[in-house]
């Protein structure tokens, strides 16, 4: 179908390229998108910002990344023949090889003549009248789409500190989420790493066999796991693929947080201390993610938490040989699991290095940065730690920073970054009221960041393609949020959360690492498979809350069946 000849049957600027589809993004989501579309025999345009394919894994080049999650879970399910022929190499993938398996993905299924990269999506602006979305690119074109859907990622913009001073260091300065394509060599350089996050929990490391020195500023420290990671055997490949049918299935439908894992069928406080001890000493030699699915209540009820959080640090102490130190590594504001869990290689162990300081500094903050030290200033007093260059491990904007770039207008001319204001509101995490035919993939409301990312991009791309063939056979035109569902998710997406640990943790999953931004539990906790049953009964009910319309007829056209 050629762009010209969609499926809303009218163009709407004589010099405008009209699709029936404009994608914003060419990660993982983006990509499986494009894919989806393509075989309904609609026309797509996607733009993607960098350089290449790959999203998050495109930008976040740093030091030691790699997946969290198990590379055999962490791929996509749509295609066997992928799945059985891809080789992973190691038990937790490396970023270069998850860039390469998005480029693989993107040449095996052709997907390339309909991605635009090195292309910025300015605005976005929705056409009552016609029924369709104008799109501005900073290329400085504008094209129209009868739909748009926002693959921006969760974890894309990568959040620059306002540090006094910061422009004015006569070093390089790096940010974990847009490093240099290029190799970076710290060898015989002081460094300075701001964060203690996943991203410099993943650096440090490698960062400090390099360098003359290392000072690591924390602020909050963080539980970190283990992980274990290893070379694949192609029996251990083998093994998952045989099984993929099941294991995929039960990651969808069954799992909490969509990774394959034994659940727990009792709390923590429901085995004696010796049981207990075990069962995490089992699970941190085995590594990973799975520590926090030991027990069944481990982020509902605080005393079983408290078991898991002291075991934690205890081996911290264990590990680390300076007791002031391993104090300040050890998390004291937070429930274990209440942020993401990290995992890591010798995080802890680094700091017994000669060459590795640890700096305080929610006790003696950064009052700036000089052309060649970072001042801190507090209970020590004002002290000058030089370095030749800075890694900035500050984080991101999560799940709404990359849409909140894009001028996006709905009905009325009202902004989604206004109406997102107090906190984001949506219906599912898949559409937000008064942005017609606007679907977001794996947006705030929906599991996304407490999951799996792949399962969850799957399931909500899946839903949204199963939603536009649905539109197309009976002839709508228009879909939107109700907001009177929108209100009672958004109510059902907090309720849930505030039964938890959750909140309790200023963690980006609240927003609370942007100042300003307003502390709302952004993810929904309830689970994976409650979630994907939510919305395939959303779907079955004839789009129940959603509001479907015909251009020549703007009453509500179906609610429910």
């Amino acid at each position: 179908m050629s762009a010209v000849q969609s499926i809303s049957g009218k163009g709407h600027a004589a010099n405008a390229a009209t699709y029936d589809v404009v994608v914003v993004g060419a990660g993982f989501a983006g990509m499986y998108m494009l894919h989806r579309l393509r075989k309904q025999g609609l026309s797509v345009r996607v733009y993607e910002q960098g350089g290449d394919v790959g999203g998050t894994w495109y930008w976040n080049r740093y030091p030691g990344a790699r997946c969290d999650v198990e590379s055999m879970q962490y791929s996509y399910s749509f295609s066997d023949e992928l799945q059985q022929q891809w080789d992973w190499s190691e038990r937790y993938a490396p970023q270069p090889e998850i860039l390469k398996y998005a480029n693989h993905v993107a040449d095996r299924f052709k997907l390339r003549p309909d991605i635009q990269l090195g292309t910025r999506v300015d605005s976005a602006a929705f056409d009552e009248r016609a029924g369709v979305w104008s799109v501005t690119t900073s290329d400085g074109k504008t094209v129209t789409a009868k739909y748009v859907v926002l693959a921006t990622g969760c974890l894309s913009n990568a959040r620059m500190p306002d540090i006094e001073g910061l422009s004015d260091f006569k070093g390089q300065v790096y940010h974990t989420g847009h490093w240099p394509h290029e190799q970076i060599d710290f060898t015989g350089l002081r460094v300075g790493v701001i964060g203690t996050g996943s991203s410099a929990i993943q650096s440090v490391p490698v960062i400090a066999e390099q360098a003359r020195h290392l000072t690591v500023f924390q602020r909050t420290a963080n539980f970190s796991i283990p992980a274990r990671n290893a070379a694949l055997t192609p029996e251990e490949r083998d093994s998952f693929r045989s099984n993929y049918p099941e294991l995929r299935r039960i990651a969808r439908e069954e799992s909490r947080n969509g990774i394959v894992q034994e659940l727990p069928d009792r709390g923590a406080l429901e085995d004696g201390d010796n049981v207990r001890r075990a069962k995490y000493e089992t699970r941190w030699t085995r590594g990973g993610l799975t520590f926090m699915g030991v027990y069944n209540n481990l982020v509902l009820d605080k005393a079983a938490n408290d078991t898991a959080a002291n075991f934690v640090r205890d081996k911290i102490a264990q590990i680390v040989s300076d007791p002031s130190t391993a104090k300040l590594l050890q998390p004291d504001n937070h429930p274990i699991g209440a942020k993401r869990i990290c995992v890591d290689t010798d995080y802890y162990a680094t700091f017994n290095r000669a060459n590795v300081t640890l700096v305080d500094i929610r006790s003696n903050p950064i009052e700036r940065i000089l052309p060649y030290s970072v001042r801190t200033a507090g209970k020590e007093g004002i002290r000058d730690y030089e370095v030749d260059a800075l890694v900035l491990a500050t984080g991101f904007d999560a799940m709404t920073g990359s849409v909140a770039k894009i001028d996006i207008r709905g009905r009325n001319g009202q902004t989604l970054n206004a109406k997102w204001a107090e906190g984001p509101r949506t219906y599912l995490g898949l559409m937000s009221a008064g942005f017609p035919n606007l679907f977001i993939i794996t947006g705030p409301g929906s599991p996304s960041v407490l999951s799996n990312m792949i399962v969850s991009i799957e399931q909500h791309v899946d839903w949204i393609a199963d939603c536009i063939a649905t539109m197309r056979d009976r002839g709508l035109d228009t879909i939107e949020a109700g907001k009177d569902a929108e209100d009672r998710w958004v109510a059902h997406v907090n309720e849930v959360a505030q039964g938890t640990l959750y909140p309790q943790a200023n963690s980006w999953y609240m927003g609370a690492n942007i100042p300003g931004k307003p502390q709302i539990f952004m993810p929904y906790i309830g689970g994976v498979g409650v979630y994907r049953q939510i919305c395939n009964d959303v779907a079955a009910k004839g789009y129940e809350g959603f509001v479907m319309t015909g251009v020549e007829q703007p009453q509500k056209i179906a609610v429910s069946s």
